[in-house]
């Protein structure tokens, strides 16, 4: 976790540099950046929980659950950012595959190192424990979970709250003035 959650920071960055370049807020606007959330969303629950929580059958179905809405949210987001004319870089779908296959890879290093958790799911889980949130026993370090949240803070919170300011200020233009929606030609 010390290497794979820090290696999330730096494509959210880009991602969110290549959105700022294809100017999002003319194009797809509010609706793109809302899905940008929501797919944070759907990564952050899980994240958290594993951070907070015993790993167990709840946190594992709840982190394939996750994985499973963040592919679906993944395809809608490309097609609702192509669908409105924003340019969507080879360099952009090369920054996307790394965040879609990120998840993925965090759960297989976590299913490796709780494997008896992921066997009793397979199993059918049956313990009233395996289906109970209870924090964790060995807490990760304060100071860890400090660096975390200030790397979400400033790698994601902050950027992507810009994003979706961008985009509503730029409704909000579009609104009163109905040609200001137009991408000036390059």
């Amino acid at each position: 976790m010390y290497g794979l959650l820090p290696a999330w920071f730096i494509p959210s960055l880009l991602d969110w540099n290549q959105h700022r370049r294809s100017r999002i807020e003319v194009t797809s606007g509010t609706r793109e950046s809302l899905i940008h959330l929501l797919m944070m969303a759907e990564v952050g629950l899980p994240l958290t929980m594993v951070l907070l929580c015993e790993v167990n059958p709840l946190v594992l179905s709840t982190i394939a659950a996750s994985i499973a809405a963040h592919e679906a949210t993944a395809l809608w987001d490309v097609s609702t950012a192509e669908g409105s004319g924003r340019e969507v870089t080879t360099f952009e779908q090369h920054v996307h595959s790394f965040l879609e296959s990120m998840p993925i890879m965090a759960a297989s290093a976590l299913g490796c190192l709780r494997w008896r958790q992921v066997r009793e799911l397979l199993e059918g889980a049956r313990s009233r424990d395996a289906w109970r949130l209870r924090w964790k026993r060995n807490r990760l370090p304060g100071g860890y979970l400090a660096a975390v949240g200030a790397g979400v803070v400033a790698a994601i919170a902050v950027p992507y709250g810009e994003e979706l300011y961008r985009c509503v200020t730029k409704t909000d233009a579009r609104c009163a003035d109905p040609h200001a929606d137009r991408v000036p030609k390059r």
